[in-house]
């Protein structure tokens, strides 16, 4: 098929979510920054290090043929899965907030949970595209698929990081979804997952705090449900226009590091409901433009490929969004293009690059 130019609609609005992202980390960061680092631009110069990197990754990527990912699939997951194993060795993975999840590196870190979420998709993309005859058989067309994810999630978390885990959980079941797999296996597994989530809560006590404190904050204001006081109490002023850049009470030490998990409150609180308009416009535009790249594809693996890539962006998104507002516990997920944090974005350019290059290829 001849090559022709990457979808252009689908690249400006990445940038220009990742521009707005990094404005907004300075405005979220600043102060923080200044009091701990005596330089309020600390954070802006880390994340614009990793933009630069992201976005030459990006460009190069989707220049990439996709079908390199096919030829290399076992590879790239055995990378991922050696990674995962290695970073829960004391010594070589970092422990912050509670889980070790990293790679440190110097004041950098290195999350294998993202680059395990991408390997994990191409793995899935070449699976369906191999044995799709074989989805409407669960034990020999699901089973061995579902044993690989179940695998990866066991590692992840052991760290443990159940944001990363459940968005990687959720992006490979809509990728099943939409290869046919038969309804009635998704209503089983849903019994089977609110039994899992039951036990994984019963076996750490600190995320049964994560669900007392999201149904009802004010019991622990000063404890767990202190986020999300202030995360409301940032999003409630903003209004249509908001208070202004640069303008946020709940920066100023009350919302904890609010450049992360917590960016989009500032947004909404500085630029209010113009502010959300813009962001929710810019990610509708990325999902459209990936579905049709899915939709316009010829061959099963590249359609796969880019329904994966786009499910785990939205499907992130979505439950950052989720937490911010309150609709569900907090769950440690960054926004994607936003929010301050270099494996993350660096895995969500590359997936934009894999999508740039499958445009390449559309009918």
């Amino acid at each position: 098929m001849k090559k022709r130019k990457f979808d252009l609609v689908l690249f400006i609005a990445v940038i220009l979510l990742i521009l707005f992202g990094l404005i907004m980390i300075y405005s979220a960061s600043s102060i923080w920054a200044e009091y701990k680092f005596h330089d309020s631009f600390k954070y802006v110069k880390q994340q614009s290090l990793f933009i630069i990197i992201g976005i030459v990754l990006m460009i190069t990527i989707s220049k990439l043929d996709y079908s390199w990912y096919y030829k290399k699939t076992n590879l790239i997951l055995t990378v991922c899965l050696f990674l995962l194993v290695l970073v829960l060795i004391p010594g070589i993975g970092s422990v912050r907030n509670g889980s070790r999840s990293w790679f440190g590196i110097g004041s950098f870190g290195i999350q294998p949970s993202e680059f395990a979420k991408l390997g994990l998709i191409i793995f899935t993309a070449k699976y369906l595209s191999n044995n799709n005859k074989f989805l409407k058989d669960i034990r020999k067309g699901v089973i061995p698929i579902l044993i690989v994810l179940f695998t990866v999630f066991g590692l992840i978390m052991l760290q443990p990081d159940f944001g990363t885990g459940m968005i990687i959980v959720v992006s490979i079941l809509a990728m099943l979804f939409i290869a046919g797999v038969n309804i009635k296996f998704f209503i089983g597994l849903g019994v089977l997952g609110v039994g899992g989530i039951v036990f994984l809560i019963l076996i750490a006590p600190y995320r049964m705090d994560r669900i007392t404190s999201f149904i009802n904050p004010w019991k622990d204001p000063l404890g767990t449900g202190f986020q999300i006081i202030q995360s409301l109490y940032a999003i409630g002023p903003g209004g249509l226009l908001g208070q202004g850049f640069l303008n946020s009470r709940q920066k100023q030490f009350y919302l904890p590091e609010p450049q992360t998990d917590f960016i989009f409150s500032i947004i909404s609180e500085e630029f209010g409901f113009l502010g959300v308009v813009i962001v929710s416009v810019l990610f509708i535009t990325i999902l459209y433009r990936g579905i049709k790249i899915a939709l316009s594809c010829k061959d099963s693996f590249p359609k796969y490929l880019a329904f994966g890539m786009i499910f785990q962006i939205l499907i992130q998104a979505v439950m950052n969004l989720m937490v911010v507002i309150g609709l569900i516990p907090v769950t440690g997920v960054t926004l994607p293009f936003l929010s301050y944090g270099g494996s993350s974005l660096l895995i969500t350019l590359v997936s934009i690059g894999i999508l740039l290059n499958i445009s390449r290829y559309q009918k």
